[in-house]
């Protein structure tokens, strides 16, 4: 962080004000029952390998959008509401397989990287951060704003990284049937936040109209 004097104190607000908007939008405490769920039947040593991928992946995805998103949605002439529907829309289809359980025989084939799809992105990397990031980074002045900024991205990821590490601790106690209440229970969290960003999408569009 940048030192003292008011240029010092105004990047530490930022910083404060970019880590806590994207803590409450990514929810590092609610990654851990979708984590359990969607990391259902892999080894101890498996989850931390796909916890870290997940973060790396969402990492990635803000990063890009934090320098060049604005440039992206425009060139493909995407607008935020739809960019939200289509991440309501996919994590829909990701809660009703958890719902059904469906997502068990997946989630158990080596074949299927969750760390990618839903993990790190829509769930963590989703709509709600993308567009908090892009907002971010027009409100950039100097490159005090700027260190802050990437600053308040690194440290949300390392949480993120800490709270689904933990969530390895956390099967070790539930076990596996306990793993099966979470799935459900996420799934019917998840599907209502997808309900959720489709309709914040309908009113939009409803708006722009």
């Amino acid at each position: 962080m940048t030192g003292a004097g008011p240029h010092g104190i105004s990047d530490l607000k930022f910083f404060v004000e970019v880590f806590v908007t994207l803590f409450v939008i990514m929810d590092p405490p609610g990654t851990i029952p979708l984590f359990l769920s969607l990391t259902s039947g892999r080894t101890p040593g498996m989850r931390k390998r796909l916890a870290w991928q997940a973060v790396v992946v969402a990492f990635f995805v803000i990063t890009v959008f934090a320098l060049f998103g604005q440039s992206i949605l425009n060139y493909l002439g995407i607008t935020v509401p739809a960019l939200q529907a289509a991440g309501g829309l996919l994590l829909l289809l990701v809660a009703l397989e958890l719902l059904t359980g469906k997502s068990d025989e997946p989630a158990k084939s080596g074949n299927v990287n969750v760390a990618l799809v839903p993990l790190g992105t829509p769930l963590l990397a989703g709509p709600g951060a993308i567009v908090a990031t892009i907002v971010f980074v027009r409100r950039v002045d100097d490159m005090g704003m700027a260190v802050a900024l990437a600053q308040g991205i690194v440290a949300v990821h390392l949480v993120l990284l800490l709270f689904m590490r933990f969530s390895v601790v956390i099967i070790r106690v539930i076990r596996e049937s306990g793993v099966t209440l979470v799935t459900r229970i996420a799934g019917l969290l998840l599907s209502a936040i997808a309900v959720q960003l489709v309709a914040d999408a309908v009113t939009a569009f409803v708006h722009e109209a």
